[in-house]
């Protein structure tokens, strides 16, 4: 069977994930756990990447080439059209993520404008989110 290249798509303030907020995103920071995926995952090609800036991560999801994209757009999930355009432009499938349950936070949170164009969503179960959405990719 052959590997699998997946990227794994931050956006903003996902770089404080450890730091801001631990009732809600945890103390462990993301390049923690990405150590413990690609530890787990070594026959695959984890790709990581996270960007405070729209236009950068608009960017990584048109150019990247590979099997799957698992996308935390952070804020930008409920207020990016171009991202959302951006993913229906092309063919590389996408997963949404995120690390909370969006739907059990703040009203504006309820919406997200890319999950119509994703292949699914996971959201809710903490940093195991990513783990669980590399899963349907690695099926």
């Amino acid at each position: 069977m052959s590997s699998k290249r997946i990227l794994i798509l931050n956006g903003p303030n996902l770089n404080l994930i450890g730091k801001r907020n631990p009732e809600v995103y945890g103390t462990e920071t993301f390049e923690e756990y990405y150590v413990q995926l690609t530890s787990e995952f070594k026959g695959e090609e984890l790709v990581y990447f996270q960007s405070n800036v729209e236009g950068e991560l608009i960017n990584e999801i048109q150019e990247f080439d590979g099997d799957g994209i698992i996308l935390n757009a952070g804020g930008f999930t409920h207020s990016s059209v171009a991202i959302r355009d951006a993913i229906e432009a092309v063919k590389t499938p996408v997963i949404e993520v995120h690390i909370s349950n969006i739907t059990a936070r703040e009203e504006f949170r309820h919406t997200s404008l890319i999950s119509p164009v994703c292949e699914g969503c996971v959201f809710g179960f903490g940093l195991v989110s990513y783990r669980l959405a590399l899963g349907y990719f690695l099926l």
